[in-house]
């Protein structure tokens, strides 16, 4: 399961989609709210968003981080035409917060712009998920740093496969709330129903309110499980996973992400040092961790070129356009010393995962890189093993001798990451 957080705007709006289907009518919940961007067409806005010229609104970044009102980033009870002076003063500035984790610089480039609920009563949940049980967080003290007033929150755990339905949820909430119990035991069962059905991993409320008998969800903090991005594609709608503030994604790790979406498969990249000689190509999640490690182990981290997997047995096509990717960014350069470079093409023992569908995508890639691939020196190193191995691995053989590229092939006989002593041996120190 690879956790990964949405932007406030994307957790509110599968809110206002989710909690009135899972309460049966009784939970209402309205997203009003826009998400405001360098390029966003604000005369197209308005026009489909009347009430943005006729109620006072709130502005605030959208970037995965918090602490934005300590951190002078919130603009509250204000008019459009001050939200967007305001806005524009910040889009694409480079500022740098302060949060409890410590300061990150970063630039500003979206915007939540939302109704202004004047409210009286603030409440805190979370819910948190466990590889054994979930758990629910819940306290009348939201709106703080929840750590400072953690003795007033309380705790429901639901154990797997029980459903939330067959708890006492109100039971569980303070007293002092009276009436109010029931709306809020409704409101906790849908958002965790939601929070089960789109695969959620996390989701903060802090804080929230109630108008008029409806939940409203002041800020909002969500991570899902993006391994479920091809099951979940129509529930979550156009959900993008932005990078971590201060973490720009280049333009390679971007592709591979829009590949990513197209698929029930996972396909995984990040670039650690364009400039380094060891490019890792492997399958698996776990595998991937396994080889980095190894490499780094050898005494060779500046030289880590990447990290990622193809796993989930890809098709062909995208396989093939993963790899064409790494090759791109592994060939632009010669070493400057004139030392080689490394594709490492490894993996653990597949179980489902067809060896010789997916080397047909890479030797594809390596025929269309033939001449780069010679010219910045590259020698390729394959282990794996798994359904159509020895089929996959002949072809790979084949290619290095068809066009003259040294590729050395090994099996499952071979350790995993045998292949990555035999390649930063003497010969890749020198």
């Amino acid at each position: 399961m690879a956790q990964k957080g949405i932007r406030e705007f994307d957790a509110k709006r599968m809110m206002s989609k989710a909690l009135p289907d899972f309460s049966n009518g009784k939970v209402k919940f309205e997203a009003n709210q826009v998400l405001i961007g360098a390029n966003t067409d604000l005369t197209k806005l308005e026009q489909e968003n009347p009430w943005l010229k006729t109620e006072k609104l709130v502005a605030k970044p959208d970037q995965l981080f918090g602490k934005r009102g300590l951190n002078n980033l919130l603009y509250v009870n204000k008019s459009w035409k001050e939200v967007q002076a305001w806005i524009n003063e910040r889009m694409n500035k480079t500022v740098t917060i302060k949060q409890t984790t410590g300061e990150t610089t970063g630039e500003l480039t979206y915007f939540l712009v939302e109704k202004f609920v004047p409210h009286d009563d603030e409440y805190y949940i979370a819910i948190t998920t466990h590889r054994d049980n979930d758990t629910i967080h819940f306290s009348t003290k939201g709106g703080v740093n929840i750590e400072e007033v953690w003795d007033s929150v309380v705790t429901l755990d639901v154990p797997l496969s029980t459903e939330i339905d067959d708890l006492d949820v109100k039971g569980f909430l303070p007293k002092e709330l009276g009436d109010k119990r029931e709306i809020i035991a409704e409101f906790i069962k849908a958002l965790y129903k939601m929070l089960v059905k789109y695969h959620f991993v996390y989701l903060e409320l802090n804080p929230f309110t109630f108008v008029d008998g409806a939940p409203v969800a002041l800020d909002a903090v969500a991570k899902v499980d993006d391994y479920a991005s091809f099951q979940c594609a129509e529930m979550w709608g156009d959900l993008k996973f932005p990078s971590p503030f201060g973490l720009e994604k280049t333009i390679e790790e971007e592709k591979i992400d829009e590949l990513d979406e197209r698929t029930g498969a996972s396909l995984k990249l990040t670039v650690l040092n364009p400039e380094g000689r060891i490019w890792n190509l492997v399958a698996g999640g776990g595998a991937s961790v396994i080889y980095a490690d190894t490499v780094v182990d050898l005494g060779f981290t500046k030289e880590l070129a990447n990290y990622g997997e193809y796993s989930g047995n890809p098709s062909t096509e995208l396989t093939y356009g993963y790899t064409k990717t790494v090759l791109d960014l592994m060939t632009r350069k010669k070493d400057p010393q004139g030392r080689p470079k490394f594709l490492l093409i490894g993996g653990g023992i597949a179980n489902f995962t067809d060896i010789a569908k997916t080397f047909t995508g890479i030797i594809q890639a390596i025929e269309e890189y033939e001449e780069k691939l010679k010219n910045t020196n590259v020698k390729i190193y394959v282990r794996r093993g798994g359904p159509n191995y020895k089929e996959g691995l002949k072809n790979m053989k084949d290619v290095g001798k068809r066009i003259g590229i040294p590729i050395e092939v090994y099996g499952p006989e071979t350790h995993m990451t045998k292949i990555v002593s035999m390649a930063l041996g003497t010969k890749g120190g020198e």
